[in-house]
């Protein structure tokens, strides 16, 4: 294990007449140009203080090992940062709102039930760290994430795990993490996305997939 301590980081506000540079800002100028326009789009929609971006859609696939399903329910310490369930076919809303606390974004995400409540899971993108991206889920755990482009779609990569304490950031070791943890947002055209999650563990394989498809944003 090491330990790095985070620096503050110049002001990473951009006016609303250029947009929000600070997903192109991780990706090379080529990768960026690769993304479908509605994708650029989405990622440098500006943001002020208080507003907030809502998608809605509909979950369409989602899977979970034995594994997978005890991952989530003891992630649910932390503050439940894992999708539980496997209904497909039931709503899902996420919404992005401008904290600028951090100068980051705090993500909400929602999905429905045919039992029960909807499951709602919190984090927050922080644009700093030693790749430019970290995501945090609660009780100072959190990641620092790689950004990439493939074949159109935007990737973000998981690439450490970490204990935040302050400034200070302690990475945690192999064993008590659940393994690589790889997002994609994929263009379907139309308006239309797909957000995709995938959690898989060297040893007891895929844990958790899920596919949601949704509708363009509204602000």
């Amino acid at each position: 294990m090491f330990v790095t301590k985070l620096h503050p980081t110049r002001d990473q506000q951009v006016s609303a007449e250029i947009g929000d540079l600070r997903f192109r800002a991780l990706l090379s100028a080529e990768d960026w140009n690769a993304l479908p326009a509605a994708v650029r789009q989405r990622f440098a929609k500006r943001l002020t203080a208080g507003a907030t971006v809502v998608y809605t859609g509909q979950v369409v696939e989602a899977h979970t090992s034995r594994a997978g399903w005890a991952l989530a329910q003891v992630c649910r310490l932390i503050g439940g940062p894992l999708p539980t369930g496997i209904d497909t076919g039931v709503a899902s809303v996420v919404t992005v709102t401008e904290d600028r606390a951090t100068g980051g974004q705090v993500w909400t995400r929602l999905y429905a039930s045919r039992q029960g409540f909807p499951q709602t899971i919190h984090s927050a993108k922080r644009f700093e760290g030693e790749t430019g991206l970290e995501e945090h889920v609660g009780c100072g755990i959190g990641m620092s994430l790689k950004v990439g482009v493939d074949d159109g779609a935007l990737i973000f990569r998981q690439h450490r795990y970490f204990l935040a304490l302050g400034a200070w950031r302690l990475r945690l070791p192999a064993w008590a993490t659940p393994g690589a943890l790889t997002v994609r947002h994929i263009d379907l055209g139309g308006g239309r996305f797909a957000f995709t999650l995938d959690i898989a563990h060297p040893r007891f394989g895929a844990l958790i997939h899920q596919r949601v498809e949704f509708q363009d944003a509204v602000t």
